[in-house]
């Protein structure tokens, strides 16, 4: 019943822009992002791997543009015109003539382009060479794998969201030896979790230790 309790209460993922945890990882893509309207070309590429924030930020940024987010596989261009535009994981596959008009589109008035990926844009694939001019003249912000500073923050971030509350020599043991991913975070977190409505046991670092080590386990097995 414990369990079920607190799996009721938790809290969906937010994008508010008070919930976006900020450190040295992502500064230079935050500072980007605040630097709309002054893009070169009205454009900015938000590039980095898998969960460290990039769809987070963008949200951030489409409410404060009231941009319109299109399709990544079918945009439409026609409702891009005379303002911002949010497309995301164009490094997945856009088409070519679509993508070049929108980076167009970016530069006159109203308008602005903001694309998400985890490769550059002179990896994108594309057989238009005009196309290609134009990717690699694109603003890049990139955000880098959590820091210690965001991986507290979001580690807080989702005891938050379970309404937990683990003592802080629980943050130090966990950031010394957790997948440095947000993801992974993410992971530990809803585990500690199960490990506490399990056996009605407080989140400690002893918790931590056997979770921790249960992983390592598994992961032996298939070496």
């Amino acid at each position: 019943m414990a369990r079920q309790l607190r799996l009721g209460l938790g809290r969906p993922t937010s994008y508010a822009r008070d919930a976006f945890v900020r450190g040295p990882s992502n500064a230079q893509a935050w500072a980007a992002v605040e630097s709309w309207p002054a893009w070169h070309g009205g454009c900015l590429v938000l590039v980095g791997p898998e969960g460290v924030g990039k769809t987070h930020l963008a949200s951030i940024w489409a409410r404060q543009a009231r941009a319109v987010t299109l399709d990544r596989e079918a945009p439409d261009v026609e409702a891009a015109a005379g303002r911002p535009v949010l497309l995301e994981d164009v490094d997945r596959g856009a088409p070519d003539e679509a993508l070049f008009h929108l980076i167009n589109l970016a530069a006159r008035e109203g308008g602005g382009l903001l694309l998400t990926a985890r490769t550059m844009p002179a990896a994108w694939a594309t057989a238009l060479p005009d196309l290609r001019s134009r990717l690699n003249a694109l603003f890049v912000a990139e955000i880098e794998p959590p820091d210690d500073q965001v991986l507290e923050g979001v580690l807080e971030k989702f005891f938050r969201e379970r309404s937990i509350r683990p003592p802080r020599e629980v943050y130090a043991y966990l950031l010394r030896r957790m997948e440095r991913s947000i993801p992974g975070a993410r992971e530990i977190v809803r585990k500690l979790d199960e490990g506490v409505d399990g056996e009605a046991r407080p989140i400690s670092r002893v918790l931590a230790r056997e979770i921790l080590e249960g992983d390592n386990q598994n992961l032996d097995l298939f070496e």
